[in-house]
């Protein structure tokens, strides 16, 4: 497996749109242990932006331009609409280069099966940016799993939704399940990733999808049931036009329940322009925190500190070989495979 020996790790992104913007370039622009050189997009104003906020990074049209200039590149950085990812990452791969997909990981599981061996067989690092591993919340309800705080639990509710009946303003409005997209491609593919990391892998699934509008048949709005090997069952929300949402966890456990509104801080601290190195990055207010405990005497439990950076530096030591990968391919891939018998029979 090829290691990157010194610092710092030579990075391309490509795509920069709200992945590549306001997620992946300001992580990796705050990190020592690499250094941002090139970005990759056809849109004359992001490029004139990406060229006013990253003067050190070349920016280029195409990714053929990005590839002519492999070898003095270690990483490239997929956050690009989910169709492209499997080509893009299987030219990075044939030019010797590690990877991060953003999610949704591909557009199927044979694909994912595809990109996991050509990545073992030209060995090189192949990951999936599974950031909502990192949100402060999910940091928190981990630790009161860990600690038995809740006693057995039984039941997990989780929900990302919100009120945007006019669309994302991306390519989400317009690709079709085919290409990657729909709601449950793209936020189911973080709520059953932090189901399993909390409670393990899933025994049984059984989903409903509906389509609100979408012009090309892909789903606006999903239900996911887990029953996880544990015993636990997770049922999951995901919503684009909830005129009034649901609290974003509900676990309920044998001694005690969890709930906890609002949605992690981090997006909107990045999209705002905080760096990640401020030291008020990836801190939740207290009037978001969680409560913990029975109707009655339910107390506020400090929220852990958010920590996407986390993702990257677990990636700088698996990349110098001192460390697993942050997110192992095999976790996304099997998510996309509970995703794909879900659309088969909703």
């Amino acid at each position: 497996m090829r290691t990157v020996a010194t610092a710092p790790i030579r990075t391309a992104v490509v795509g920069f749109g709200i992945s590549g913007k306001v997620f992946h370039a300001p992580l990796i622009a705050a990190d020592p242990g690499y250094s941002l050189d090139v970005i990759v997009t056809s849109d004359p104003e992001r490029a004139a932006e990406a060229a006013r906020l990253y003067p050190r990074a070349r920016v280029v049209p195409k990714p053929e331009a990005l590839f002519a200039l492999a070898a003095d590149l270690d990483l490239v950085v997929l956050g690009t609409p989910p169709l492209t990812h499997f080509d893009l990452a299987a030219t990075a791969i044939a030019h010797g280069l590690h990877v991060v997909v953003d999610k949704p990981f591909v557009t199927t599981a044979a694909h994912g099966e595809e990109l996991i061996a050509r990545a073992s067989d030209g060995g090189v690092q192949l990951t999936v940016f599974q950031n909502r591993r990192w949100d402060a919340d999910f940091l928190t309800l981990q630790k009161l799993v860990h600690e038995g705080a809740l006693g057995e639990v039984r039941t997990f509710e989780s929900r990302f939704e919100w009120w945007r009946p006019d669309g994302f303003g991306n390519w989400r409005d317009t690709a079709g399940l085919t290409e990657g997209g729909g709601i449950l491609n793209d936020l189911g593919a973080h709520l059953i990733d932090q189901a399993i990391q909390l409670f393990g892998p899933v025994g049984e699934s059984y989903g409903e999808t509906a389509n609100y509008g979408h012009p090309d048949g892909a789903d606006t709005e999903a239900f996911v049931s887990l029953r996880h090997e544990s015993g636990v069952r997770s049922r999951l929300w995901m919503n684009g036009m909830a005129a009034q949402v649901g609290p974003r966890f509900h676990v309920l456990g044998s001694t005690a329940g969890y709930t906890k509104w609002g949605l992690d801080s981090q997006e909107a601290a990045l999209a705002a322009g905080m760096s990640p190195s401020d030291p008020a990055y990836g801190a939740d207010a207290q009037e978001s925190w969680g409560l913990l405990g029975v109707d009655g005497s339910a107390v506020p439990v400090p929220a852990a500190k958010g920590g996407y950076p986390g993702f990257y530096a677990g990636l700088a030591a698996s990349l110098r070989g001192e460390g697993p990968l942050p997110v192992d391919p095999a976790q996304p891939l099997e998510t996309l495979r509970i995703i794909e018998k879900i659309h088969a029979f909703a």
